[in-house]
């Protein structure tokens, strides 16, 4: 299995999870699990087929799962109480929910729309209704860790359907389409924006009208094709 998800990239037959190209330790049977979760997404597991799976035809307590499980966020930044990746089924076990390069972006693993989204170089970055910080820190709902980058570089918020920008104090600012901005600006659909020495481009996409859909190849997690379509979704 070969896998896109955020700012992390997982290849099952190498052993490998990479943030950004960097390899990101696991020990073996936190790997195990990531991979597990992310082969039966979005379905959820329970902890009973999790305990088979990762320690076959051994007792083992549940506080080693749940340690196996606090490892893997860790490791991905993910918090448990609003995860990006894995997510507890109470009194169940756990289920990956990420947006993968599989997944059109429109849609989330928990089948809500995605409304809009940023597009860097090969990279679907997928927005959220309300704020978005956009910055160098890992907790940033769009973390670019690239240097000329700000901790807290932005804030693109999504309200209805009306999105705006502003720079939030950055070193180098924000521009959009070439033109530095001052205050929060408004966005549209394909405007460029400059974050630093990075530029992204601005997407949305409507039910109600002819929508794009962006998907990401299964192997290398980028880009693969896009497909005008029109009506509502499954």
């Amino acid at each position: 299995m070969k896998l896109q998800f955020g700012e992390f990239f997982i290849d099952s037959d190498a052993r490998q999870l990479l943030r950004q190209g960097t390899p990101v330790h696991l020990s073996l049977k936190a790997f195990d699990a990531l991979c597990f979760l992310a082969e039966r997404r979005p379905n959820a597991i329970a902890k009973d087929e999790l305990h088979a799976r990762l320690w076959p035809g051994t007792h083992v307590v549940d506080a080693s799962l749940t340690v196996t499980i606090a490892e893997i966020r860790r490791a991905l930044g993910d918090d448990p109480q609003t995860p990006r990746f894995i997510r507890t089924v109470h009194r169940i076990g756990y289920a990956f929910c990420a947006v993968t390069g599989d997944d059109p972006v429109e849609r989330s693993a928990s089948g809500r729309a995605i409304r809009a989204w940023l597009v860097w170089g090969e990279r679907v970055l997928p927005l959220g209704d309300g704020e978005n910080v956009i910055g160098r820190d890992p907790a940033s709902a769009v973390w670019l860790d690239e240097s000329g980058v700000s901790r807290r570089h932005a804030l693109l918020t999504l309200e209805g359907d009306a999105a705006t920008i502003e720079d939030l104090g950055s070193k180098n600012g924000t521009w959009i389409d070439g033109h530095a901005i001052d205050g929060r600006s408004v966005l549209s659909d394909g405007n460029h924006v400059q974050v630093g020495p990075l530029t992204l481009e601005f997407r949305t996409s409507s039910r109600a009208a002819d929508t794009e859909t962006v998907r990401m190849d299964r192997g290398t997690g980028k880009r693969a094709d896009r497909s005008k379509e029109k009506g509502d979704r499954r």
